[in-house]
């Protein structure tokens, strides 16, 4: 038997995984266990629950895996301040001193932690083309991975074959996709590596108004999707800032304030990178099936969490067959540095599964009903039990009359989306859930689009594509059958688009009729597979509102004490942990922290 730990730390996302021969046992963000968004520290917390998980002590890890090659970036921060010179001079110290007992002895912080295991270093987009391909159902794949940057390269194009995974191609630094898009998402006023799913979000209020611009002078694209920056507009090889006042005028003026209001020139923006991104996405698509003639495709890296891009992808045809790593970022890497060291090490075949090897990304912790009795009871909280023969109609009742529900079970997930067990949920038939959940519950900015869980089998009646989307990765359109006409609002701009209902889900439906997309099966999540079947059993609708168990600027919750406090804290109406119900109105309002947005840095 071989215990493989992966690890990925010291930039952003840090997480551990472990394998039981080339079997995902757990996996887990050290920011779920700190409670600090984007944690970047050594996950030693996740560590430890993956090895509870697996039922072993460090000692019994015979591998691990580190996501990429510290030396290598160290060469590369090097190298790109001797090309700066004199510019960047605080940067570059800042980047040497996380060096010191950090990245620069990451080697001997494993080694002390796991001294009779086998260290393995694998490179960065390595790590990424791995996460992607060795869980995936495909035994033959082309493999793309985008990102900002790992050591040097930006962008790589991979096969695998069996157990083999070779890179054919990469990009490098600093001609990089995702740094692009974090220029834009800075420029937007958010925040680079944790606010690029809003500058999406944002772009169906816009126009693409600056997409030709952005062709013209930031970037030279070839037919095979390579790229390169015109660096005189740029700033983040020697700055901290993305972009430079060159950068600003091109576009007329300065950028967005954080937290000041959006204009149309950010939704113009936002929608304008977006199709550039789109656009540069099918090229280098279609140069991996060149080079590869799979059938096939698998995406990791940070861009691969653009599921508008992915969905357009998926439309294109350039492939048959894809599948999308769900924890894509960081985080992934840890998964994938555990498979490269497993593999490295043993000659067994790797056999692929029909689905995925993932386990429906349900690879963090879970608590039984005995620890949440005991927490209600400790704690003197007021609930109800029932049954599995009562549970899930009650809860779909409770969520019909238009509450909002804390939703809390089995094990927590692997990556960004909440996929139905740290879930907060909602009626998607209602016209003011969106703005409800969004202002009162999440306390995050209100042009920001919610997702729709649908039953697997129902998907095709409501959207437009038919391939399963398990992940939430993928952007269809709401079928026209169930629009609404909007013939009073066509005048509206932006954010106003809002207040128009634009079908028979509108709590699901972006301005330009697309949603981001859960096919929920039976298989991979049976408990909220038959809540949104006893919802379509009283509603005639098979879908569920799906969010993240968190407010803005906190991680999804991971523990009960998490979701206890979390829904004591916002507007929801109800909390389902298990199969006990805890109701808003009969909680005791005098235990709350009303000071507790302190605690969270904003997103």
């Amino acid at each position: 038997m071989t215990y493989t730990l992966g690890l990925s730390a010291y930039y952003h996302d840090s997480a551990a995984c472990i394998l039981k021969n080339s079997e995902i046992v757990a996996a887990a963000q050290e920011e779920r266990f700190t409670r600090i968004k984007h944690d970047a520290g050594f996950p030693l917390e996740a560590i430890r629950y993956c090895c509870q998980e697996a039922g072993i002590t460090f000692s019994d890890i015979n591998l691990v895996g580190y996501y990429e090659i510290p030396k290598l970036k160290l060469d590369r921060l090097t190298k790109t301040f001797e090309h700066y010179v004199p510019l960047g001079f605080d940067a570059f110290s800042n980047a040497i001193s996380k060096w010191v007992g950090g990245k620069g002895d990451v080697r001997n912080e494993i080694r002390n932690l796991f001294p009779n295991a086998s260290i393995h270093f694998n490179e960065h987009h390595q790590s990424h083309a791995m996460s992607a391909y060795y869980p995936s159902p495909f035994d033959d794949s082309a493999i793309l991975t985008i990102d900002g940057v790992g050591e040097w390269a930006t962008t790589t194009v991979s096969h695998g074959i069996g157990n083999e995974l070779n890179i054919l191609k990469e990009l490098h630094f600093p001609h990089s996709l995702g740094l692009l898009y974090s220029a834009f998402t800075a420029f937007t006023g958010f925040r680079v590596n944790s606010g690029e799913y809003k500058v999406m979000g944002l772009a169906p209020y816009g126009e693409a108004k600056y997409a030709q611009k952005i062709f013209d002078e930031l970037i030279d694209i070839k037919e095979d999707g390579s790229l390169r920056l015109n660096m005189q507009y740029f700033s983040f090889p020697y700055c901290t800032e993305m972009t430079n006042d060159k950068f600003a005028n091109l576009f007329g003026g300065p950028g967005r304030q954080a937290e000041s209001d959006l204009t149309q020139r950010e939704m113009d923006l936002a929608r304008s990178v977006q199709v550039v991104v789109e656009e540069v996405v099918q090229r280098m698509a279609g140069h991996a099936f060149e080079i590869t003639k799979s059938q096939n495709l698998c995406l990791a890296g940070g861009v691969a969490l653009n599921c508008v891009s992915n969905g357009k992808l998926l439309k294109s045809k350039i492939f048959k067959n894809i599948w999308i790593q769900p924890a894509s970022g960081d985080a992934g890497g840890a998964l994938g540095a555990a498979f490269g060291a497993y593999f490295k090490n043993n000659q067994r075949k790797r056999s692929a599964e029909k689905n995925d090897s993932m386990k429906g990304s349900f690879l963090g912790p879970k608590f039984s009903a005995r620890e949440i009795s005991e927490f209600l009871r400790v704690r003197s909280i007021k609930h109800i039990h029932l049954d599995d023969s009562n549970l899930f109609s009650k809860v779909a009742e409770i969520i019909s009359a238009e509450n909002v529900v804390g939703w809390f079970q089995g094990r927590m997930e692997f990556g960004p989306r909440a996929l139905g067990n740290r879930s907060i949920l909602g009626d998607p038939r209602s016209c003011r859930m969106q703005e409800v959940m969004n202002l009162k519950i999440k306390y995050r900015e209100s042009f920001r689009p919610f997702a729709p869980a649908v039953l697997a089998h129902k998907q095709a009646e409501w959207f437009d594509f038919d391939s399963e989307s398990p992940y939430m990765l993928l952007v269809g359109d709401i079928l026209k059958k169930h629009h609404i006409d909007v013939a009073s609002g066509k005048d509206l701009f932006g954010i106003e688009k809002l207040k128009v209902p634009r079908s028979s889900i509108p709590a699901v439906t972006h301005v330009d009729y697309s949603a981001r997309v859960q096919s929920v099966d039976e298989k991979r999540n049976p408990l909220f597979y038959k809540l949104i079947s006893e919802f379509e059993n009283l509603t005639g609708v098979p879908i569920l509102i799906n969010t993240s168990f968190n407010v803005r600027g906190e991680p999804p919750v991971c523990s009960i004490e998490d979701a206890y406090t979390c829904f004591m804290r916002t507007e929801m109406d109800f909390l389902v942990m298990g199969n006990f119900i805890l109701d808003k109105k009969e909680m005791n309002m005098e235990d709350v922290d009303h000071d507790w947005r302190k605690e969270f840095t904003l997103d």
